[in-house]
């Protein structure tokens, strides 16, 4: 019984070890960002409760949906650290016209922000700086009637306009058959780099709706 017993412990910790690494996941171990781009107009058109400041009078397109730090496999969240997790309202104010929800940006500081183990200005400018770097299509440039489009082809335009790109450093993602937001893999200098993991959990729908800015 006693070995029994053993055995059984002996198993326990063997599941049980995995979870408490997971979980304490530290500011700054990471092995790259992803920088998430938001198709504004799906998440203004499905969701239940839309941001009356992303989809009020003002619409947008693509805007920033956040900059996370991501490991190789999976990637870190919510990371135990001493620094704050509430984010100014002049920080929100320096931000807004990439990423027009101050929810959204104090969600995102506290869930992969703090994982980047930069002070709140310096990753806030960093996610700035990875925006900048991205010449969106001009496909995309405000248009005014709904597109239906293959993924692929959302993909080829964004490596159209951006010719140091690879197609293993994208991955175009969908919600409810509609485009959700484009992923990009970023060194953490800012460089384009493959990751096949991002790259393969990209939508697979033949094809998806892209709702107007309206």
């Amino acid at each position: 019984m006693r070995h029994f017993l053993s055995g059984v412990f002996a198993l326990l910790l063997a599941v049980v070890a995995p979870l408490a690494v997971s979980a304490d996941d530290a500011p700054g171990d990471f092995d790259f960002y992803v920088l998430s781009l938001s198709w504004s107009p799906t998440y203004c058109t499905i969701e239940g409760s839309p941001d009356d400041a992303q989809c009020g009078v003002e619409r947008h397109g693509f805007i920033v949906h956040g900059l996370w730090p991501q490991y190789e496999r999976g990637y870190p969240e919510y990371c135990r650290a001493s620094m704050s997790t509430r984010v100014s309202n002049s920080t929100v104010r320096s931000i807004f016209d990439i990423m027009p929800s101050a929810g959204l940006i104090r969600f995102q500081w506290r869930k992969h922000g703090i994982c980047a183990g930069l002070p709140q200005d310096a990753y806030f400018d960093l996610l700035r700086q990875a925006f900048d770097k991205i010449s969106l299509p001009e496909s995309f440039d405000n248009p005014e009637q709904d597109m239906r489009l293959e993924p692929g082809a959302i993909e080829t335009a964004f490596l159209d306009a951006n010719p140091d790109l690879s197609a293993g450093g994208i991955a175009v993602a969908c919600k409810q058959q509609h485009l959700s937001d484009v992923r990009i893999c970023l060194t953490k200098d800012l460089e384009f780099r493959d990751c096949r993991e991002v790259d393969g959990g990209a939508c697979r729908a033949r094809r998806i709706e892209v709702p107007a800015v309206r």
